[in-house]
């Protein structure tokens, strides 16, 4: 543990990125009258812009009793390199599930869990898209580049990534899809299992966005009627067919350690583990977003120590330069 405190020690996020005023912050309340159904979230916006004043969005997903208010450690990162991040919040899983007669809670998160929930997730995702497209979020839509979007989640959260991302679930023989085409990348931290389905591989088939999975050897998600562990977060990456993906586990840890919450998972190894995984996914956008994977191909020696495993970098690039010369990204 030693070894790791110099590291924790030279990535104090929150405090020296907001101080240098490099995002803003702001609260919004839309609600979805097509489904009656509050969105809450929140924009990290950057100050600081490219050359052409267009900025990359990110769109964030909690995991199971979360909010617009967690992960912003990641929301800071990202917004102090110009990538805005809009943490959505689902009400029907967010952290209203602790709330209420403790001997409840069981109940709540087991009906959080279901499929009606799983799908208004993505759906949540797609309206929060729209509304900042039609410039609700109090930002000029041509600001945001629309060619440059990616999602992200962390444990349901990465499930709900998946699933506007593309992958599909089986029911009744029909094949259900979210995806929403606009996102062109997906950040997936501690992704459980899509619980119900029969092959993986199946329901992951239609994802073809350049993946980024990050776990840790100690990621156990232990939920009244659920346990999920590491080999879960492994098989999906297995089972991704897209070859542009990158897997990395952390050693140790716990689930909860890419929440916001301090200490859990090690007293010194938590930040450590919260500065590699927003460096890693900022290095991981430069090269989705912008041709650039020198960050991402030096991520690993800067990190080998708190790293058990990382897979090979493919390069991104070649479809990155595709994409650009057809005009569907900022030059």
């Amino acid at each position: 543990m030693l070894l790791l405190a110099p590291l924790a020690a030279a990535h104090p996020l929150a405090r020296a990125e907001t101080a240098a005023a490099a995002f803003t912050v702001s609260d919004h309340d839309w609600i979805d009258t097509a489904r009656d159904r509050p969105v809450p979230a929140r924009l990290y916006w950057p100050t600081r812009t490219a050359q052409d004043g267009r900025v990359p969005l990110v769109l964030f997903s909690h995991g199971m009793g979360g909010s617009r208010a967690g992960y912003s450690y990641l929301g800071q990162h990202w917004s102090t390199r110009g990538v805005a991040s809009l943490h959505v919040q689902h009400v029907g899983s967010d952290s209203s599930l602790w709330r209420g007669n403790p001997f409840g809670v069981t109940g709540r998160l087991q009906n959080a869990a279901q499929d009606k929930e799983a799908i208004a997730r993505a759906v949540d995702i797609r309206f929060a898209l729209d509304q900042m497209l039609a410039g609700e979020a109090g930002r000029d839509p041509a600001a945001i580049d629309a060619s440059r979007i990616a999602a992200a989640g962390h444990s349901y959260g990465a499930n709900t990534a998946l699933l506007t991302a593309g992958a599909q679930v089986m029911r009744n023989d029909v094949a259900l899809s979210y995806r929403d085409a606009r996102v062109s990348a997906a950040i997936l931290i501690s992704a459980p299992p899509f619980y119900g389905e029969s092959s993986l591989a199946t329901v992951l088939s239609a994802v073809s966005v350049p993946t980024l999975h990050i776990t840790c050897s100690d990621d156990v998600i232990q939920i009244p009627g659920y346990v999920s562990g590491v080999e879960d977060r492994i098989a999906i990456f297995d089972a991704m067919a897209d070859p542009r993906k990158f897997l990395t586990i952390f050693r140790g840890g716990s689930h909860s350690i890419f929440t916001d919450r301090a200490f859990t998972g090690g007293v010194s190894l938590n930040p450590a583990v919260k500065a590699a995984t927003a460096s890693l996914s900022m290095a991981f956008l430069n090269s989705v977003f912008h041709c650039d994977e020198t960050a991402l191909r030096t991520w690993h020696g800067d990190w080998q120590s708190i790293v058990e495993r990382a897979t090979e970098v493919a390069s991104l690039v070649p479809a990155c330069k595709e994409r650009t010369a057809h005009g569907t990204a900022a030059s």
